[in-house]
């Protein structure tokens, strides 16, 4: 799988735009996580998500732009997968299986 940088930057930029949105939505508060935690969840969530749809070559063959709105789903959707996992990491730490 090759990743340009011209990729990274935008999946960068669109996450941090994703995290504000999967913060909003999971909290159920306009604030999310807060602003820092809300950019980190959403650039993890960009790099997660791009890279998915990159390696199953997912094409939702939405309008091409400098940013496409397919970025922008493919950063939420990993920003979601990631707020998952730690969920469920943070539910094991506490019975004690962690």
């Amino acid at each position: 799988m090759n990743i340009t940088i011209g990729e990274l930057v935008i999946w960068l930029i669109v996450g941090a735009f994703a995290g504000s949105i999967a913060g909003a939505l999971v909290t159920r508060k306009k604030e999310g996580y807060g602003r820092m935690r809300n950019i980190a969840i959403g650039l993890v969530g960009a790099v997660i998500g791009g890279a998915l749809f990159n390696l199953f070559k997912i094409d939702l063959g939405l309008a091409e732009l400098k940013v496409t709105f397919e970025d922008l789903v493919s950063a939420f959707l990993g920003s979601l997968l990631l707020l998952l996992v730690l969920w469920i990491l943070a539910k094991r730490k506490a019975k004690g299986g962690g």
